[in-house]
């Protein structure tokens, strides 16, 4: 069994659906990517643009793939399984960063297993992976305003005020995928759930 961790953000393809809440988790993998220096290319047994590389310290760091599906948000199950079965990285090392309507803008939280909430993308992951137990950084984006749809909130651009506070959520959420890979799910949970220790 492989040591190295899959993380996946989740996000639809094309230039319009770029700077959307439902694109937050692309956005993270980005975010972590120009970090560690990496540039995705495309994966040859799976829908979805990879960068291979470390987290952490180097020398010391711990291998991850970071991988972006290239289809659409509701099928990103069978790209997880292609690269988990190649990679051979095992539920419990797998990582899917995603927007999340039930928590307040600008609040993280991580945790492994549950339910989907509702959310298509992590429906068809939990479906082609066979099981529930694999971690989520969940990242909210809040729910719409009055009788807004939540579909038409999600597919949406971040609002003006929002936008500037995007940057440093993305950040917090790019290090919560770094505490997560390089300490576990319990001390990342112990910083993050908690709003001062962010």
């Amino acid at each position: 069994m492989s040591t190295a961790h899959l993380v996946v953000g989740l996000g639809n393809p094309g230039s319009s659906y770029a700077r959307t809440r439902h694109n937050i988790g692309q956005m993270v993998l980005d975010h972590i990517a120009a970090q560690t220096g990496g540039t995705f290319s495309s994966a040859r047994r799976a829908q979805a643009r990879v960068v291979e590389g470390y987290l952490g310290a180097p020398g010391s760091g711990a291998r991850t793939i970071l991988a972006e599906p290239t289809c659409y948000m509701n099928l990103s199950g069978g790209p997880v399984r292609a690269l988990a079965d190649y990679y051979d990285v095992p539920p419990a090392r797998i990582v899917v960063v995603h927007d999340d309507v039930d928590l307040p803008f600008d609040t993280i939280r991580v945790k492994l297993g549950g339910g989907e909430g509702g959310h298509n993308g992590l429906r068809d992951i939990t479906k082609a992976l066979g099981t529930k137990d694999y971690l989520r950084v969940r990242v909210g984006v809040g729910r719409p305003s009055g009788r807004k749809d939540t579909a038409d909130h999600v597919l949406a651009p971040f609002t003006a005020t929002e936008s500037r506070t995007l940057p440093i959520l993305v950040d917090d959420a790019a290090e919560a995928v770094a505490q997560l890979v390089l300490e576990g799910l319990v001390p990342t949970q112990q910083r993050f759930h908690s709003r001062e220790a962010r």
